[in-house]
């Protein structure tokens, strides 16, 4: 019997008198192209690791995490900290799975902190569940080993492990790997799937306390419903016509406009209203593809027009001037700044619609877990949500 999760999160900036600074070191290596470089003003980081059984019995967790995962972006994209917007940062791993090598514990970092929407949704629709042993302890040791937690006090970091098994398997003890979350100044949230005095009797909720973390107990088997509304069809169109404003550069442009298309295609494998989520999060300020997108690069400074070499220009762009290149760039940021807007508008009415034929919110799932605990420790920080 086993575990999968799901995910989600989001960081920030600045509150008031409080100078909320994140060392969030940009890196764009891109061989077709001359990249600079610029400091920019550091921002306060929301970073979650998202820790997920794949043994057998965690398929419904899965699941949910693959059908919700749009819901939990949209809403962490709401935070505050001050007037400023957050940075969004999440790692995933999978345990518990006997596809995994033994002498690592059965245990694989899928991605290391990520921006990237589109990674995150491509690695999350990858993970596939078989038997093993979970061993908690030593999982959540891993991903504070290997994950870059940065030392700005004013970060949100958390860790959300999920599973059914006892927390105390294996040869790293959750206690001693709590005491070094505490030191890195680490939260692990604890998420037991199944009875919630079992998940107590098996020390789930001794792993989430001793670092002030919350534990919860879900039905991971649960189905997700998505509700349909008026305002779908139009949204999705204007997804579509989102997709058009990437100008796409250097060797991954290709590759990653793709990858876009099918994480679309994946969001609407769990139904219609799902992908409209998906389009609700694109519209949001977690998705920027800097790294091979040039209207987000430019934005971004991180790339320069003029150090651009041919080659790693787009087709439509192949021949043109530095003016002509910078005016196509600048029409296309103006074009998704007006979807983009549009999509925004068109939620708020679809979330009141939403609202009004939702008598009752099933509230024993992953997203409403997740974000519960994410608000209430995220308060410690001075966050607040609009």
């Amino acid at each position: 019997m086993k575990t999968h999760l799901k995910t989600f999160i989001l960081s920030l900036t600045l509150i008031g008198f409080m100078a909320c600074n994140a060392n969030n070191k940009k890196q764009t290596q891109n061989d077709l192209a001359e990249v600079t470089v610029k400091h920019h003003p550091n921002k306060q980081y929301i970073k979650v690791a998202l820790l997920l059984d794949t043994s057998n019995s965690m398929d419904g967790l899965i699941d949910q995490a693959k059908a919700q995962l749009w819901d939990i972006v949209n809403e962490l994209s709401y935070a505050k900290c001050g007037d400023e917007k957050p940075n969004l940062q999440i790692a995933l791993y999978e345990y518990g799975n006997d596809r995994l090598h033994s002498a690592e514990g059965y245990i694989r970092q899928v991605l290391a902190f990520s921006n990237d929407l589109d990674d995150i949704s491509k690695e999350l629709f990858s993970l596939t569940t078989n038997g093993g042993n979970e061993y908690c302890g030593q999982v959540i040791q891993t991903a504070l080993n290997q994950l870059n937690w940065g030392n700005n006090p004013d970060d949100l970091k958390l860790v959300f492990i999920a599973g059914n098994e006892p927390f105390t398997q294996g040869s790293v003890h959750y206690k001693d790997a709590s005491v070094n979350a505490k030191e890195k100044d680490v939260t692990i949230n604890t998420i037991f799937c199944g009875n919630y005095n079992q998940g107590v009797s098996t020390h789930w909720k001794d792993g989430a306390k001793l670092t002030n973390g919350d534990y919860m107990a879900i039905d991971h088997n649960q189905k997700t419903v998505h509700i349909a509304s008026p305002y779908d069809d139009k949204i999705l169109m204007l997804n579509q016509q989102l997709n058009k404003t990437y100008v796409a550069y250097g060797k991954r442009g290709r590759d990653k406009v793709a990858e876009q298309a099918q994480q679309d295609t994946n969001a609407r494998v769990y139904g219609y209203a799902n992908a409209v989520k998906r389009s609700v999060s694109k519209s949001s300020h977690f998705y920027k593809n800097a790294s091979w997108d040039l209207v987000d690069a430019v934005e971004n400074e991180e790339v320069v027009i003029e150090d651009l070499k041919e080659e790693a220009l787009p087709e439509v762009l192949k021949g043109k001037s530095e003016s002509e290149i910078k005016a196509y760039v600048a029409k296309k940021k103006t074009e998704r700044a007006a979807i983009q807007k549009k999509i925004q508008e068109l939620n708020v009415k679809r979330t009141k619609y939403i609202s009004e034929q939702s008598r009752t919110k099933n509230t024993n799932g992953l997203e409403n877990a997740m974000t519960k605990a994410i608000k209430e420790q995220a308060k410690k920080k001075q966050y607040t949500w609009d």
